[in-house]
């Protein structure tokens, strides 16, 4: 899966299935999915880049970290010539599509709801492209679609 909204979409995961999710290059992140992230756990999807941002769908951890391709091949975007096959820098999972939220989920309204005021997505200069949800966070966000 391409890190960036722009170039995958929940519809692309749609119609995808399951796919891995490339293209992260911050320490934090990579470290969350290494340690952290399970087979089985639920993902948010959100749209980030773009007019909109918002919550757009779910999906499910369908493998462990492993090295991201990616980073070894120089000819794309993520290649990271300090990273080598025998001591990768980073990581990815592979994701799979369970469901479009039945509305896009718009920041604009997660940043106004009381109960996610300490959503760390609502935190400038704290959103990673991956971090943990609280059951509190997830079940107030769903709630909303």
């Amino acid at each position: 899966m391409k890190s960036e909204p722009n170039d995958y979409s929940i519809d692309d995961l749609e119609q995808d299935g399951t796919e891995p999710w490339d293209g992260i290059r911050n320490y934090q992140a990579r470290n969350l999915m290494r340690d952290d992230m399970k087979i089985g756990d639920d993902v948010l999807f959100y749209h980030s880049s773009c007019k909109v941002p918002a919550v757009v769908g779910i999906a499910k951890v369908a493998s462990e970290a492993y090295p991201d391709p990616t980073q070894f091949d120089p000819k794309n975007k993520h290649y990271d010539p300090k990273s080598n096959e025998e001591n990768p820098r980073w990581l990815l999972v592979d994701v799979t599509f369970v469901r479009k939220t039945k509305r896009p989920i718009p920041l604009s309204e997660l940043k106004e709801h009381p109960a996610l005021a300490d959503f760390r997505l609502n935190k400038r200069g704290n959103r990673l492209s991956i971090f943990p949800v609280d059951e509190k966070h997830w079940d107030v966000v769903l709630s909303l679609e």
